[in-house]
């Protein structure tokens, strides 16, 4: 069996898709499958070995809130000859990208499956102006399978004829957990909090840094660490400074392999995601890692938390609930130990192998149906 799996994400930054291709790619790998990545290019210099191949051309746009990518290929006879050239028995599509999808689509002789990774809920644009999703939704009709990483993301295809199934994202408990090594500077006795994503519109850390505000001024001993990057990152910066907020660390954007040591560095993570999240894999990686988790109640994190009890949800840009939970967690340490024990054990379900188990078997069904 010989799958391609397609992003619509260019592989130059990190993010959740991409992490998820990758580690599909790394299970068929261990099962025997041959296994390929097609991704738009976002960079001349970008080469990522032999087993992805590097098609259409990909732009960085702000939609709804959140840093997304329009892809397309200026050569669409390039897209034909790789497609001849591979012969895949199955293309393995995650997201839409329009018009790359239908551009890819037309010359492929595979069987195509689509996992949708989004949300499109909480956005002020969708909801006014819901035509926007007809031409996704057209595009979707054309796969031969959908794969839906939660009921969230599934919802936008109800009534579509062929297979659904909802396979959620997985995670590498070998990367994540509670034995990997921490980072000295943080180990100076202070409760660390934790935020580790985008920094745009619907990741919503200005809440948490409005949160922080109001626990600066009832405890000394706190330490809020923010991993990552954004068109926001100076904005937030600002607010920092300008309310004179003590012991909030901005370290950038961090390679895959660097962010488990925050996460075992870190006492509580917090995910203050306001709307647009389908699942809430950053919290499984906190769970994963023996940490409490306080988020915001978007449609996803709800759906990934519901009956666990390794997290706690917050109504949605609810900075002042947010700041209530977190310090029932600051002052008492026996919970967080308890929730984190509790979270580790509810992280192991998501293990990547049976994750990958699941995908096969759906290929296996689509097959079928599609024969007839």
């Amino acid at each position: 069996m010989k799958i391609g799996l397609v992003s619509f994400h260019a592989f130059y930054e990190e993010g959740g898709v991409k992490t998820h291709i990758l580690n599909l790619q790394k299970e068929f790998k261990k099962r025997g499958a041959e296994c390929k990545i097609i991704a738009p290019r976002r960079k001349r210099t970008e080469n990522y070995g032999p087993d992805t191949l590097l098609l259409g051309t990909s732009f960085p746009v702000t939609f709804i809130g959140t840093q997304g990518d329009f892809c397309l290929s200026f050569y669409p006879s390039s897209i034909k000859k790789a497609l001849k050239k591979e012969s895949f028995d199955i293309l393995h599509f995650h997201n839409i990208g329009l018009p790359f999808s239908w551009q890819i689509l037309k010359e492929s002789n595979a069987l195509n499956i689509l996992t949708f990774h989004a949300s499109l809920d909480g956005s002020n644009l969708i909801k006014n102006f819901p035509q926007i999703l007809y031409p996704l939704k057209r595009v979707a009709r054309r796969f031969d399978g959908i794969i839906g990483v939660s009921s969230v993301a599934m919802k936008h295809f109800a009534g579509f004829p062929q297979p659904q199934k909802i396979i959620p994202n997985g995670i590498h408990l070998n990367q994540f957990n509670p034995n990997n090594l921490k980072i000295n500077k943080f180990l100076d006795g202070k409760i660390n909090l934790l935020f580790v994503n985008r920094i745009e519109e619907r990741k919503g850390l200005i809440y948490l840094l409005k949160a922080f505000k109001i626990l600066n001024k009832k405890f000394s001993n706190l330490r809020l660490i923010v991993v990552g990057d954004g068109v926001l990152r100076k904005k937030c910066e600002k607010y920092v400074k300008e309310n004179n907020l003590k012991e909030i660390c901005f370290e950038g954007a961090k390679k895959v392999e660097q962010v488990p040591a925050y996460y075992v560095s870190s006492d509580i993570f917090v995910g203050p995601s306001i709307f647009g999240e389908s699942f809430g894999i950053v919290l499984l990686e906190a769970m994963a890692s023996k940490i409490p988790v306080v988020a915001f109640a978007n449609h996803g994190y709800k759906e990934l938390l519901k009956n666990k009890k390794g997290g706690i949800l917050v109504p949605s840009r609810d900075y002042k609930g947010l700041a209530k939970e977190l310090e029932v967690l600051i002052k008492d340490k026996a919970l967080r130990k308890k929730m984190g024990k509790i979270g580790l054990e509810e992280a192991q379900e998501y293990s990547w192998d049976k994750i990958a188990n699941k995908v096969l078997d759906f290929y296996e069904l689509c097959q079928k149906n599609k024969r007839g």
